[in-house]
């Protein structure tokens, strides 16, 4: 399978189930993912690979932004552990999302850009990254810590998508986590039903399958 196929795969699927507008579908495989590549090409996947999937669509007029990460086969440990730190920081963002809280409170949960490989933030952005999502894909206000003096307020009702980045050590791939988000009264609530708990195999024999 090529990382076209699986776009091509995503595009048909959600037409057919009512999607009015496809925008744009991520599928990044292997060393691809780091750095992070935002266009898919016609690479086979081979066993050892991570691939992650982002889907951003339109239904009943609502915007989706929605990343997960998948590997082809068993992981190995550093994929595992980029997954289980991607999936730390994106806890940290949902766990900070509250009325009452500002966007550079939110983003100051998640590591510098140095931390994570990278020499500064505008070289980093959009690795963790969080955004307004409704009747159009990218709204304000924008999570970055690129953005220094962030004032805005989160209120309820607001939704967010939030997401994070974390390359294996190893150079065979990275995880992309993303969430949508509602703010709540007392928090926020996760709005995607996907599982993301754990890093996915799949595509070999007796790997799980969801």
């Amino acid at each position: 399978m090529r990382e076209n196929e699986l776009v091509a795969i995503a595009h048909d699927r959600l037409y057919r189930l009512g999607s009015e507008r496809v925008e744009c579908v991520n599928s990044v495989a292997g060393p691809r993912g780091t750095p992070h590549s935002h266009t898919f090409s016609d690479r086979i996947i081979q066993p050892g690979d991570m691939i992650y999937l982002d889907i951003m669509h339109s239904f009943n007029g609502y915007r989706t932004c929605y990343y997960r990460t998948f590997v082809c086969g068993e992981p190995n440990r550093h994929q595992v552990e980029a997954y289980e730190t991607a999936s730390r920081w994106i806890s940290a963002s949902i766990d900070a999302i509250r009325p009452g809280a500002t966007v550079e409170e939110v983003a100051s949960v998640w590591p510098a850009a140095e931390e994570f490989g990278y020499r500064n933030e505008e070289e980093a952005f959009l690795l963790q990254y969080g955004h307004g999502i409704g009747l159009s894909l990218w709204e304000r206000p924008i999570i970055s810590r690129r953005f220094k003096g962030q004032n805005t307020v989160l209120k309820e009702g607001m939704v967010f998508a939030v997401e994070t980045w974390k390359g294996a050590a190893d150079g065979s791939g990275a995880a992309r986590i993303e969430e949508e988000v509602v703010v709540t009264k007392t928090g926020c609530e996760v709005i995607t039903n996907f599982p993301s708990d754990r890093l996915i195999s799949c595509g070999l024999p007796g790997c799980d399958v969801f």
